[in-house]
């Protein structure tokens, strides 16, 4: 078995590492530290099992699953963030993971993950899906920030969490114009005036908690 792990902490990459070499000590483990190298080094081999971070630097981690997927329509992608599930998990199913799991998860949810993708089957635990279901439910009255785009959406996290612009250019590898026109997107979508009316929106629905 091939599996190709990124993640922009080498300690975490590691650890993984090690917990699938105690449950599969046959498994070939690649370990990449961004989604641009991910891309790459996916695209030159055959893998049975990807497992991505969704925080690197560079580009959006959801906008990586979707390249990923329309480079492999069947190849597992498993990704695991420090997110909570209720942030990126319907986001990232739908831009074309197999599964989705938090850093929190238990070395044995891990596990139990790889099987169900080995076995040809996504996995969603309980609480996924009742997110999917709710976000099926509730498509047809979408709040406004759902219509932001992977990189708007992640530009807007930034922005609510009282970040300046300079900050997110060099967290994201952008430059400053063109998070400054990120943030005029937001506004115009969310029908908003400034960054203080950015993290009340935040705060009124409940994001980035």
């Amino acid at each position: 078995m091939k599996i190709i792990i990124a993640d922009d902490h080498l300690v975490v990459r590691r650890g993984l590492t090690m917990i699938l070499k105690e449950t599969y000590p046959h498994a070939q483990i690649t370990e990449v530290s961004d989604g641009a190298e991910l891309i790459s080094r996916a695209g030159k081999e055959t893998w049975d099992i990807i497992i991505s971070d969704l925080s690197m630097p560079g580009r959006s981690g959801v906008e990586v699953v979707k390249d990923l997927r329309a480079l492999f329509q069947k190849v597992p992608i498993l990704v695991l963030s420090t997110y909570p599930a209720e942030q990126y998990a319907v986001r990232t199913i739908r831009a074309g993971a197999s599964g989705y799991l938090t850093k929190e998860s238990a070395p044995e949810e891990l596990v139990k993950a790889i099987e169900f993708l080995r076995s040809g089957k996504k996995y969603i635990n309980a609480e996924v899906a009742d997110l999917l279901a709710e976000s099926i439910a509730v498509d047809m009255e979408k709040p406004l920030h759902e219509y932001l785009s992977e990189r708007e959406y992640e530009v807007f996290k930034y922005i609510s969490s009282g970040k300046a612009v300079s900050e997110i250019s060099n967290i994201l590898s952008l430059s400053h114009n063109t998070i400054s026109t990120y943030r005029a997107r937001i506004l115009q979508k969310l029908m908003l005036n400034n960054n203080a009316d950015l993290v009340k929106y935040a705060i009124e629905h409940h994001l980035f908690q």
